[in-house]
């Protein structure tokens, strides 16, 4: 059995979730349930990242202590990932003791192995980062990336020899371990130009895990934050486990974190004698009138106010279908509404729709097999591999296209053969409604990463038992399956069609 083990960054918990938290965790979910199909024993994890100074701030802002906020927080992250249907195995907090034993085993390593010298350090320190950056990284003297002014740190920490792994990042950065090519140049581009040493440890804080070589320290929330993927799967408590997910590891993060995933984090794997991740998935921004999405700025925008609108699987859908998985994209309300009502109340709400209306006209209401020979048998093929393709690659959005081709393809086989005009009973209906209700039955299995409630809808509107998500693919995918003789109730619109107000 194949393994794959996918993770999401841990999110901060100084501030509730938005849009663009959920835009990755929705990705990550998605292809850990196709390789679930796959019948792969997979791993998906997410959680939330709790030590440093910007949590230590906003708990004192709150008048809470830091384990106070990151509970608070921490479960409004768990809310949010529910009423999505996100299927993680785990959520991790950077608070439990598994990850403090794991976080001091793999840094001792690393010291051990002579990357871990102390030093004193001076710089800019964005706390909203909670990186440092040199002059030359500022814009007009505010952090790159919050537009809000820096602050000047200055104190004694343990240094990560970063500069001592330049050659062995520059080969691992020569395969294909980031995806798309364009960020993984980014990413040799940073080691090409030269790197520092880092500054790992603090003594201005307290909140975060003990150094446990030098009491006065606590390790900087970054190289504390990126060890979670490896505790999650028994780094430190479970060497076994370790051993059997951690070659299988694939990390999914926005550009923004581009430099601690892709530099940081495999030198310091590299610094503890372990091999880095297999591959990291980076996407672009969700951008609102030209500006990022965050939840600093006034583009903020909860999940919760989209699901309202437009439904689990609309906002589902909407996020991996309308948004290509790599550069960034601009996000609007009304793209969001004319998406929904073409491709999931026009396109597959329809077929299963006027399908279910004929077979009941035309058939008593039971759906009958498909034809070895459809026309449509082709389409499905070329669909199907096509869409497995682009899973595989994390690509979502050419996955979905692949898969709505089909759809859109059957609505317009039926209406060249106009099903609704021929005879009852006949032997020609047959033919034609059970070919359709085969796509819908190989559409209901391959839409279910996206549309995790329509998908099981579907697969029971069209007379099917059990639980979509228990299928198996490729043979799920493959033409015949639709076993006929099944009832096919009338159903109201899966998918009802919106107005934009206004």
């Amino acid at each position: 059995m194949n393994r794959f083990y996918v993770t999401t960054p841990i999110y901060y918990v100084n501030d509730v979730p938005h849009i663009g938290h959920a835009y990755t965790t929705v990705s990550a979910d998605a292809v850990a349930r196709w390789h679930r199909l796959l019948g792969d024993e997979t791993m998906f994890l997410t959680g939330t990242d709790e030590h440093g100074l910007k949590i230590q701030r906003a708990a004192e802002e709150n008048g809470i202590s830091p384990l106070e906020q990151a509970d608070r927080t921490s479960q409004r992250f768990r809310d949010a990932w529910v009423e999505l249907d996100i299927s993680n195995d785990q959520f991790i907090r950077t608070t439990e003791p598994r990850h403090h034993v794991a976080v001091q085993e793999l840094l001792a390593r690393a010291k051990a192995n002579g990357y871990i010298e102390k030093g004193s350090y001076a710089g800019h320190y964005c706390v909203s980062c909670e990186a440092y950056y040199t002059d030359s990284d500022l814009v007009d003297g505010n952090c790159p990336v919050h537009e809000r002014p820096v602050e000047w740190l200055e104190e004694d920490n343990y240094f990560f020899k970063l500069s001592a792994l330049e050659a062995e990042l520059t080969e691992w950065l020569s395969n294909d371990t980031v995806v798309p090519e364009g960020k993984r140049n980014e990413a040799l581009g940073i080691v090409k130009l030269g790197l520092d040493d880092v500054s790992m440890t603090r003594t201005s804080i307290d909140w975060g895990v003990p150094v446990p070589w030098d009491d006065d320290h606590v390790f900087y929330v970054w190289y504390d934050a990126l060890i979670n993927y490896a505790t999650a799967v028994g780094f430190g408590s479970d060497e076994a486990s370790f051993e059997q997910w951690w070659p299988e590891a694939h990390h999914v993060i926005g550009k923004d974190i581009l430099r601690f995933h892709c530099v940081y984090w495999p030198a310091m794997l590299m610094a503890a004698g372990l091999k880095p991740p297999k591959k990291i998935f980076v996407h672009g921004f969700l951008l609102l009138g030209g500006k990022k999405l965050s939840k600093t700025g006034l583009t903020q925008i909860r999940p919760a106010d989209l699901i309202a609108d437009f439904g689990v699987d609309g906002y589902r859908y909407h996020f991996l279908r309308g948004v290509s998985f790599g550069p960034d994209s601009e996000f609007s309300y009304e793209g969001m509404v004319e998406r929904y009502n073409s491709d999931l109340a026009n396109t597959l709400g329809n077929l299963l729709s006027r399908v279910a209306t004929v077979v009941n006209k035309k058939c008593g209401g039971v759906g009958p097999k498909p034809r070895v020979d459809s026309p449509l048998a082709a389409v499905a093929a070329t669909s199907y591999a096509k869409a497995a393709e682009a899973w595989d690659n994390f690509q979502p959005s050419v996955a979905l296209e692949a898969t709505w081709q089909l759809v859109r393809e059957t609505n317009v086989f039926l209406e060249q053969n106009e099903p609704w005009k021929m005879d009852e009973g006949s032997q020609e209906v047959a033919d034609v409604l059970g070919d359709a209700l085969e796509v819908l039955r190989i559409t209901a299995v391959c839409a279910s990463p996206a549309l995790t409630r329509a998908s099981q809808a579907i697969w029971e509107a069209i007379g099917m038992e059990g639980e979509v998500t228990d299928q198996r693919l490729p043979e799920a995918a493959s033409w015949g399956a639709y076993p006929g003789g099944t009832t096919v109730p009338k159903a109201p619109p899966l998918f009802p069609r919106m107005k934009v107000e206004g």
